[in-house]
C-alpha cells in the first residue's frame, strides 16, 4: 500500500485509512490540481510519487493501485484529473475510464499502457478519455498532458456553471 498523506486546502478532510484528503471538491476550495494516479504495480506508483514530489505544493496527488480504489477516492475526495494505467488485473483501465466518466463525467482522464494498440487508443478516446500515452513515458510530457487536461476540465466547469451540458 502506498502511503500518501495530502495537505487540506481549506479544514475539511476525508479520512481513507493511511490517506488523507483534501474534500474541497470542485466548488472552488483549492487552485492546485488534483491528481489521481492508478497501477496495480506498486513500483510505478513510488517512482511516480519519488519523480513528482518537487510538485507537491503546486498539485494534490493520490497514487491507487488499481481502478476500485481509485472509484472509492473520488467518492469520498474528487479530483480533476486521473492517470491510469490501462492493463491492471481485476478493473482494467478501460472499465475503470468507463465507471469514472458515468459517475464523474467533468474529470479528465489520461490512459497510459506499455501495450497500446491503436484500437485500444481509439476505444479510450470513444469512452471520453482525454489522451493516451505510451510507457515509458517523459515527466515533461505527461506534465504537459497533466496541465492540458486540468485546463480542459476547468472550460467544462465553467461550461457546467452556465447552464450548457458537460462535454
Amino acid at each position: 500500500m502506498v502511503k500518501v498523506r495530502l495537505l487540506p486546502a481549506d479544514n475539511t478532510n476525508v479520512n481513507l485509512g493511511s490517506r488523507v484528503l483534501s474534500d474541497t471538491s470542485v466548488q472552488g476550495g483549492s487552485s492546485r490540481m488534483r491528481v489521481i494516479f492508478v497501477d496495480d504495480e506498486p513500483n510505478i506508483l513510488s517512482g511516480l510519487r519519488r519523480i513528482l514530489r518537487p510538485l507537491r505544493k503546486e498539485w494534490e496527488m493520490v497514487f491507487e493501485e488499481g481502478g476500485e480504489r481509485a472509484l472509492a477516492t473520488l467518492e469520498h475526495a474528487p479530483c480533476d484529473v486521473v492517470v491510469s494505467d490501462m492493463k491492471m488485473p481485476g478493473m482494467d483501465g478501460n472499465e475503470t475510464l468507463k465507471e469514472i466518466k458515468r459517475q464523474f463525467p467533468l474529470v479528465e482522464v489520461i490512459m497510459l499502457t506499455g501495450h497500446a494498440s491503436v484500437e485500444a487508443a481509439f476505444e479510450g478516446l470513444d469512452k471520453g478519455a482525454f489522451d493516451y500515452l505510451m510507457k515509458p513515458v517523459g515527466i515533461d510530457e505527461l506534465m504537459f498532458k497533466l496541465q492540458d487536461a486540468y485546463k480542459a476540465r476547468s472550460i467544462k466547469l465553467k461550461r457546467n456553471k452556465q447552464g450548457a451540458s458537460p462535454d
